[in-house]
């Protein structure tokens, strides 16, 4: 069997030089933050100079919160989104309406049952699994108990919350996602990506992989 590669997506990319630097490391997408509370957001301007000088095959994910109908359609009528990303308590036909491939966020409550979540969303393109913090979104720079991933679902799940180049490598060999989300862990401050950073996790997520072919 051929090396699995791990998919990376940079998440709250609020620059074109951001959105470059995650590109020329080797991130397959960027995610752009369509929530007014986050101190990553960015507005329909931005986005679209972002998405404008993205180079081929580097996908674009807007992130939304409990956004209106009419609020989603706008960003997409003026900014090229590849997918969405659903952070909220958006149900399953309101995701499906904007005609895109979607992610649906979970944030690991307790008492969250990720089999049924993922039925619910079976529609999904994929699941991303995210810290839960009350009163918080996402972006919480903390991880959760991966143990509570199912394995079952490995090949759906985009692992987030509080990952960075230190602890990616633990994450894959434990879950084995299909992709890995990171925000906060390639920052110098909250919505300024560091150059460094993004090189150093997508460094870690090469060698997490070349570790696990190896061990098959």
């Amino acid at each position: 069997m051929g090396l699995r590669r791990t998919r990376i997506k940079i998440c709250g990319i609020s620059q074109v030089d951001d959105a470059l630097a995650a590109a020329f490391a080797g991130a397959d997408a960027i995610g752009l933050v369509f929530h007014a509370s986050s101190p990553r957001v960015v507005n329909v301007e931005q986005a679209a100079e972002i998405c404008a000088a993205l180079p081929p095959f580097v996908t674009a994910v807007g992130l939304f919160v409990n956004a209106s109908v009419e609020a989603v359609n706008n960003v997409l009528h003026r900014v090229p989104l590849t997918a969405l990303q659903f952070h909220g308590d958006e149900t399953p036909e309101y995701c499906r309406q904007f005609a895109r491939p979607y992610l649906k966020a979970l944030r690991m409550r307790d008492e969250l049952d990720v089999l049924a979540a993922a039925q619910e969303f079976n529609e999904a393109s994929g699941l991303l699994l995210d810290t839960y913090r009350a009163g918080v979104a996402g972006g919480t720079g903390e991880i959760f108990d991966w143990q509570r991933v199912p394995h079952e679902l490995a090949s759906r799940i985009v692992l987030a919350g509080g990952l960075n180049a230190d602890n990616v490598g633990a994450a894959i060999a434990q879950v084995r996602p299909y992709a890995v989300d990171v925000s906060g862990g390639v920052e110098s401050a909250p919505g300024v990506k560091d150059v460094h950073r993004i090189q150093s996790f997508v460094a870690a997520v090469r060698r997490a992989d070349q570790l696990e072919h190896s061990s098959d």
